[in-house]
């Protein structure tokens, strides 16, 4: 599996605030992002971006420039002050020095002039991905108030922070499960991925496994799909 290939798949599992007033142009460029990612939050104004930025849990933010009552460049501008690393995409229907003046203080991944092509937009998002990486962002939720930093590797409790410790084996089987979240891993999959020695890799060995890791994470979590494999659900 190559790079851009592992960062579309953390891209699905992500969530995108998308915020541009022209009607039109929003529900055309959603149809797109909807391609990219499973959670897509699309308003037309800053107050309601602000208002989803309180209630739901933003990866990226996507928005124009030129927008009512307050402009894309000001709504970045307060966003900084509370949150400086959550990647940002401005849009523009034109290239103003001023603006871009203005834009390259605000630590964005990217500034793209519409119209947005198709692969400018993704290489965008995935850049965005990257950021989310580096700067340890990358936060899996999990049904039972239980967080995973991916990055970190630290599992915690989201209401008391405390650390839940994993073994070697439970990381390797969460971090696997995370990478191939996008499908159904079989068995035997698993089992050469989380063993060197073939006698090791039991079922026994992998129910084992898998019931200690269930108790960590949720044990609704973990689907298994009866005669073929697992799958990651969150």
């Amino acid at each position: 599996m190559n790079e851009n290939t592992k960062l579309s798949n953390i891209l699905k599992n992500l969530s995108i605030l998308y915020v541009e007033d022209e009607e039109n142009i929003r529900v055309n460029v959603k149809k797109v992002l909807e391609l990219f990612c499973n959670v897509i939050y699309d308003v037309d104004n800053v107050e309601e971006a602000k208002q989803i930025l309180e209630k739901e849990k933003i990866d990226i933010i996507i928005s124009d420039i030129n927008l009512p009552t307050l402009s894309g460049i000001d709504f970045i501008k307060e966003l900084r002050k509370i949150d400086k690393t959550i990647p940002v995409i401005l849009l523009s229907a034109y290239t103003d020095k001023k603006y871009l003046l203005e834009a390259t203080k605000l630590k964005l991944v990217d500034y793209l002039t519409k119209p947005i092509d198709f692969n400018t937009l993704k290489n965008s998002l995935l850049k965005c991905v990257q950021d989310i990486i580096d700067n340890s962002r990358y936060m899996i939720d999990f049904n039972n108030g239980i967080e995973y930093n991916v990055s970190k590797k630290i599992l915690s409790s989201k209401e008391t922070k405390e650390i839940i410790t994993l073994t070697s084996k439970e990381l390797m089987l969460l971090d696997f499960l995370i990478k191939n979240s996008y499908r159904v891993v079989s068995h035997e999959e698993l089992k050469l991925n989380l063993w060197d020695d073939e006698f090791e890799a039991t079922d026994s060995a992998l129910k084992n496994l898998m019931n200690k890791l269930r108790k960590k994470i949720g044990k609704e979590t973990i689907i298994n799909i009866s005669g073929v494999g697992f799958r990651l659900e969150y």
